[in-house]
């Protein structure tokens, strides 16, 4: 059945190239490993073969029909223009030092296409610039060692001043890549494209002159992990208040406010930059996850994240949804409390350490002693009653991010609204977790969270 449906697709796509069977095709559509970050950007694909097959078919016979009309209305979207520039500039560029398989730009293709109709739907319009190679090699004064603020698992940020001395981040892939992380630095690009809050990260521009680059904003303040457990600066309670609503706010927006559901999958102290008046940014998009509308998760099968923030049931099973986020969130704000690491120099977890404390609500045993009691006291209640909901080892006690604000501000779930109040948000707000009916397996935080138990990637 699945055969019968992709023969026109596969007619399409081979029509100058009659030689290229049917069984020969569909070898060489999955002859790349895959992987969780790979799927990322398969929007519309699922992990099974035989659904995989047939998600695949409905996908590109939209894309067939988009391509017979116009695809996208010329609404004059300037990031739309930008988005497909950068794709196709980067694919052309003499000098990338990346390859590109046939399979892997025939994916970036229609991921490029379908993230350009859905950024000209989008209510937000941005102005990218573009730069030259030469350009962020001056900002960075050659990539020096000393303008390197960052590195990831396929990337390095570096500090730089354009010639307009504007201070930005410039995040550039690494040489070598596999192509699942190529995917990873191109799904940044496609979500970082649909954001507009104050408390994400925005982007400036990007170049494909010499490799790929992503420039975004820079914020002066780094990030809250190296301001919390780096620096002898010393973060008052108010400022701490602040970062917690403002990182709040923005998991919000991800998690209800956007065209499509985003779940960073990642949120940790030091993926929360700074400004000047220490209001928080989200960034580094490159594990995100989109959900459709109608989709409840997402399986996962290969573990990706930070040791310390991962929820139970991402470790057991990789279901990836809002839930995770929250539960990585509650995290965060033990780090806010205690002044403590998700995970200590010794691999002790912080979730592990305080939750005997949390159950007794011993506040002084918990406070970051460098506060020297000087907080609000009822603020303190609030946060240390929506950190112990947060990281509940049952995803189905944990709130959705509406109520997690509500809570943050000592509001009552009538003030903050319900997750049924509307039906754009209880469309959002449905999610896998809440179906589980094996709460059961989520009885072992020890042994999930211990990192010798079970190994990931560091990003």
């Amino acid at each position: 059945m699945a055969d019968q449906e992709i023969v026109p697709i596969r007619r399409r796509k081979h029509a100058k190239n009659p030689s290229i069977g049917t069984q020969t095709y569909q070898k060489l559509a999955f002859s790349f490993p895959c992987s969780t970050s790979a799927q990322d950007l398969r929007a519309y694909e699922t992990e099974q073969k035989d659904r995989e097959y047939e998600t695949e078919t409905e996908a590109e016979t939209k894309v067939v029909k988009y391509e017979e009309k116009p695809l996208i209305k010329k609404s004059g979207s300037k990031t739309s223009w930008g988005w497909r520039r950068f794709v196709k500039l980067w694919k052309k560029s003499p000098i990338k030092r990346i390859p590109v398989p046939k399979v892997v730009s025939r994916r970036i293709s229609r991921i490029s296409r379908q993230n350009s109709f859905d950024i000209d739907n989008s209510p937000f319009k941005y102005t990218w610039k573009t730069f030259t190679y030469p350009q962020l090699k001056t900002a960075t004064n050659n990539f020096s060692p000393e303008n390197l603020i960052g590195k990831g698992g396929y990337s390095e940020v570096y500090k730089g001043c354009l010639a307009n001395e504007e201070c930005v981040a410039i995040k550039r892939l690494n040489k070598g890549v596999p192509e699942e992380d190529v995917f990873n630095f191109l799904s940044e690009i496609g979500i970082i494209a649909h954001l507009n809050h104050p408390n994400t990260a925005r982007i400036v521009g990007y170049g494909v002159e010499g490799g790929a680059f992503l420039v975004l904003q820079l914020s002066p303040l780094g990030s809250l992990g190296a301001m919390l457990h780096n620096s002898d600066t010393k973060l008052e309670w108010s400022k701490r208040y602040k970062i917690m609503l403002g990182v709040a706010e923005g998991l919000h927006y991800l998690h209800e406010c956007c065209e499509r559901r985003i779940i960073h999958r990642d949120i940790k102290a030091d993926n929360v930059l700074l400004s000047e008046d220490f209001e928080p940014q989200i960034c580094d998009f490159g594990l995100s996850k989109w959900l459709p509308k109608h989709w409840s998760h997402h399986n996962a099968t290969k573990f990706e994240g930070t040791f310390g923030y991962f929820a139970p049931e991402y470790f057991m099973h990789g279901i990836v949804d809002e839930k995770i986020d929250i539960f990585s969130f509650g995290v965060l704000l033990l780090e806010l409390i205690t002044g403590r690491q998700a995970l200590d120099e010794s691999k002790n977890s912080l979730v592990l350490w305080a939750k005997p404390l949390l159950d007794k609500n011993a506040v002084e045993e918990l406070v970051d002693p460098c506060l020297e009691n000087e907080y609000v006291a009822e603020q303190m209640g609030w946060v240390i009653s929506t950190a112990n909901l947060c990281i509940q080892q049952s995803p189905v006690l944990r709130p959705q991010m509406n109520q997690v604000i509500g809570l943050l501000r000592g509001e009552s779930n009538e003030k903050r609204g319900s997750p049924k109040s509307g039906k754009k948000q209880a469309s959002h707000q449905r999610t896998y977790s809440e179906e589980l009916s094996y709460v059961d397996e989520y009885n072992s935080t020890k042994c999930l969270i211990h990192p010798n138990n079970r190994h990931a990637p560091f990003h």
